[in-house]
């Protein structure tokens, strides 16, 4: 390649656009977004970019999969999928710390290979926050490791962070200005990183394993409030306990007795759930009447629900076959409200206002000056200010929200929840990653199928679906994609990539020009956005692979990956989201994310040239 490029009017005026493009970012005078429009227009006035050409990144691939994306992960999540990932990290780990974090942070690894960082860390959080409050693991010690497994993870497949999406437009479009002779650039498939993105996932859970997790630091744990975890009920209010099914015998004296009775048996733990027949109910009311086949959803600590169940001919099964979803922690929960000096509730009972029969409320303790009411709860009068912990499904106590007769102070789920689409969910989305799997269909196609048959199935409705969108990012990317383009069309790419291979010494080694590349586009990606520096430095990659004798993919590659490699700042919308719950400084960041930072270029630089 000829490295004496003339610079010409063209490629200046596109270098001043990456220069604007970057310190508009670096500075933040205007939204990220607005500055992609401003590009955009300013490529189309110039004719830099064919104006029929222009519009072309909304219409992209890369677009297209990360809005199909973003759909799929939203569905996802409507089933609770991660509230029962949740519950079988914690029976796995059996209570033991490090296998809890190596556990965690593996599954938020490999889920971020589906889904975007930033939606991975939003429905881990609650995850994380949860495992927290039942193992006296501290947030501080697991949400770093949590976050730098979601970053390597996403480079597991072709679809698990918004570079790599990119990555396979921005290497057709190349094949456009190629030199005579070069051979075309093909696109990726699918899961093409996936051992580079193994050895990345690998080395993050060896470096918290044997070296971050000395680094973190023991507190800031107590940073946040519980969020009405588990132990916050059994610690403020003696709540205390898992769900259990008691199924009911022939030989039960409960046979024909009301729930209202049975609760005031000696002994009798909550009783939350009933299933009579066909029919399962949440919150049911003290009249109905328990047969024999009924199954009683029981909270309590496990002795005493299970004397109760011997004492009156109960089978027991910790297992929640008939009300697994009922009690999803995504559809259902405990929370506290207040009551105000204008309720209807004051100087009523449970059993007048008919709470469970009308609002489908459980009321379990009421909190009165400083002191928690547990014994006959149904029948206490309630007072203004009084603070009632309720069970209930979320939507229930939304709706019963709505009266202004109490004053829900816990954060829940407002969003309907859909958990008994989980199967169908999984089969969709399992259907489409073998769609993507095959050379046949193209990945966006693909994804798009399962967003249409998620959108069928009923697990999450059209108006959800564009709510989950991220439409500034969709935005962002499809304005800057154009000026990637540019870069390459221009010369401006070649131009840079033969000027700064003239400034390096004879036989320098490719490898060491790859860790350049890739380190330059880490620092690029702390001061602007990784879309940015990722449609920025693919093409100069490229012009200095073909310069050096190297392999334009491999080094394309590179820099894909190398876009995401910011562990160390909270310009990561990921490693942002961690800083609050867990009381991070900058401080920590770069104490514990900057060796990580180095140890991810050298393993992707390593792990690429033995696949390359």
């Amino acid at each position: 390649m000829d490295t004496a490029l003339t610079l010409t009017t063209d490629m200046e005026l596109v270098l001043g656009l990456v220069v604007f493009t970057m310190v508009m970012f670096l500075f933040e005078r205007i939204r990220a977004d607005v500055v992609a429009l401003v590009v955009l227009v300013v490529l189309g006035l110039t004719g830099l970019v064919p104006r029929e050409d222009l519009f072309g990144g909304f219409s992209g691939s890369a677009v297209m999969s990360i809005i199909a994306t973003m759909i799929l992960g939203a569905g996802l999540d409507r089933t609770g999928a991660l509230n029962r990932l949740a519950s079988w990290l914690l029976r796995r780990a059996h209570g033991v710390e490090s296998r809890l974090l190596l556990y965690t942070t593996a599954a938020a690894g490999f889920t971020s290979s589906i889904m975007q960082n930033p939606s991975v860390m939003s429905l881990f959080l609650p995850v994380a926050s949860r495992l927290s409050s039942r193992t006296g693991l501290t947030l501080s010690r697991m949400l770093l490791p949590l976050a730098a497994a979601i970053v390597m993870g996403g480079a597991l497949t072709m679809v698990g962070n918004s570079p790599l999406i990119l990555l396979n437009d921005l290497l057709v479009a190349a094949n456009a200005n190629l030199p005579s002779g070069a051979a075309s650039l093909e696109p990726l498939n699918m899961f093409a990183p996936m051992p580079i993105g193994i050895a990345l996932l690998a080395a993050s859970l060896a470096y918290f394993h044997f070296f971050g997790s000395k680094l973190l630091r023991e507190d800031g744990g107590d940073a946040v409030t519980p969020a009405r975890t588990q132990s916050y009920f059994a610690r403020a209010y003696g709540i205390d306990g898992d769900v259990h099914e008691l199924t009911v015998t022939v030989d039960s004296p409960l046979v024909g007795m009301s729930l209202g009775d049975a609760e005031s048996l000696h002994g009798a733990p909550l009783f939350l759930a009933l299933q009579t027949g066909n029919e399962s109910r949440l919150s049911p009311p003290a009249d109905a009447r328990i047969w024999v086949g009924s199954v009683l959803g029981a909270m309590g600590p496990k002795q005493q629900v299970t004397d109760f169940a011997q004492n009156n001919f109960l089978r027991i099964s910790s297992r929640l076959r008939a009300f697994g979803d009922l009690f999803n922690p995504s559809r259902a929960g405990i929370s506290e409200a207040v009551v105000p000096p204008t309720s209807g509730f004051i100087g009523k009972t449970q059993a007048q206002l008919r709470l469970r029969k009308q609002h489908g409320l459980s009321l379990l303790a009421i909190n009165r000056d400083k002191q928690v009411l547990r014994e006959d709860v149904r029948n206490t009068a309630i007072r203004a200010g009084d603070m009632l912990v309720l069970h209930s499904i979320w939507t229930d106590l939304a709706q019963a929200a709505k009266g202004k007769d109490f004053v829900v102070v816990t954060d829940y789920p407002k969003d309907e929840q859909r958990p008994h689409k989980f199967k169908v969910a999984m089969a969709i989305f399992a259907a489409s990653m073998l769609l993507a799997l095959s050379s046949k269909i193209p990945v966006p196609i693909a994804l798009m199928t399962g967003v249409a048959g998620m959108l069928v199935a009923g697990v999450i409705h059209v108006d959800e679906a564009y709510a989950a969108i991220s439409w500034k990012t969709v935005f962002l990317m499809a304005c800057l994609i154009p000026l990637g383009w540019a870069m390459d069309s221009s010369g401006a790419a070649a131009w840079l990539a033969g000027h700064t291979l003239e400034q390096l010494p004879e036989g320098f080694p490719l490898w060491l020009l790859q860790l350049l590349i890739g380190l330059l586009t880490t620092v690029f990606s702390l001061a602007i956005s990784h879309v940015g520096a990722t449609i920025i430095m693919v093409p100069i990659a490229i012009n200095v692979a073909l310069a050096a004798g190297g392999n334009p993919t491999a080094f394309a590659l590179i820099v894909a990956l190398s876009a995401s490699n910011n562990l160390m700042t909270a310009s990561n919308p990921v490693m942002s989201m961690v800083t609050g719950p867990a009381n991070y400084t900058g401080r920590d960041l770069w104490r514990v994310g900057g060796p990580l930072s180095l140890a991810y270029l050298v393993v992707i630089v390593i792990a690429i040239n033995l696949l390359y």
